[in-house]
């Protein structure tokens, strides 16, 4: 199952981890994995570890530098200290995704408990509360599979438009898709002055913040994985985890009791910061998530 190359390269890391030999006894795949194949490891002395690694034969599986990026965005949320993430072993990605593999701590998984969202949203806006002077990342990385700009920048505006959106309705455009709403884009773009002129704080962002991406373990603690890190407007993260099902009221009454937000992200921002996270859709999967933008660009105000 896990490719051999990877397998004997964990097995030298956990080696030396240890002091003593390691060998991995049982390999087993487990849930998620839509870009990279993911399983539970576990050595003959029954230590069990997350790995996910890139195809060997082909880079097509994991992007180069995906892997890498995620240990250094996990890396970063758990120095934190507000959320609780897995905890990164080692990364191996080179200049190929081919061979290239990241080894967490295997967190059992569970079920909620009375509490557990009630708990998430309060890390949240502890996650939020570490802000940074600029707006970006020390690096680029990767939202799913695709490429994310994270180069500085002091005005969020500018940011959200030319980091974030305009990027995402290129793309879109050049596989066809809503060629026909450029104008109401460029629109949307024109007002963002207004719409987000007045975002100051770059906080530390998940990036990626669905219920997907919530893992709950064994305690009932809820665990965030597969980050897409970056400083940003904090609405970011609360609008992402509304879009697909959302996390129940104890999660937002959490997060309002901590760090209430305004009126305005109800209004327009939040279907703003939607719209990245559905041309992001429409760029990996087509045409299903073309209305949707659509109708987030009329409760944007385009």
């Amino acid at each position: 199952m896990v490719p051999g190359q990877i397998s004997r390269a964990v097995e030298r890391v956990l080696a030396e981890r240890t002091g003593r030999p390691a060998r991995i006894a049982r390999a087993n795949r487990v849930g998620g994995g839509c870009v990279s194949p993911v399983a539970r490891i576990e050595t003959g002395e029954g230590e069990a570890f997350f790995l996910k690694w890139g195809a060997v034969e082909t880079t097509q599986d994991a992007p180069p530098g995906m892997l890498a990026s995620e240990a250094d965005a996990l890396r970063a949320l758990a120095q934190a200290g507000a959320v609780r993430v897995p905890e990164v072993i080692a990364v191996e990605d080179g200049t190929c995704g081919a061979g290239s593999w990241l080894l967490l701590e295997w967190l059992e998984p569970g079920s909620a408990r009375p509490g557990t969202w009630r708990d998430l949203g309060a890390g949240l806006a502890g996650l939020h509360r570490a802000v940074a002077d600029t707006f970006g990342w020390n690096g680029d990385n990767f939202i799913g599979p695709l490429h994310q700009s994270n180069a500085r920048s002091d005005d969020w505006a500018e940011f959200w438009r030319v980091r974030r959106l305009e990027p995402q309705l290129r793309a879109a455009v050049d596989a066809g898709w809503l060629a026909d709403e450029q104008a109401r884009f460029e629109h949307l773009f024109g007002q963002f002055g207004d719409v987000l002129g007045s975002v100051t704080d770059a906080s530390l962002l998940h990036g990626d913040l669905w219920n997907g991406n919530v893992h709950v373990l064994q305690d009932g603690t809820a665990a965030l994985v597969d980050p897409s890190v970056y400083h940003g407007h904090r609405e970011v993260d609360l609008a992402m985890s509304e879009l697909f099902g959302g996390f129940g009221r104890e999660f937002y009454e959490a997060y309002e009791e901590a760090w209430p937000v305004d009126d305005a992200y109800h209004e327009r921002r939040r279907a703003v910061y939607q719209l990245y996270y559905l041309l992001v859709h429409v760029n990996l999967f087509g045409g299903s998530y073309v209305a949707s933008v659509r109708e987030r660009l009329r409760a944007a105000g385009a």
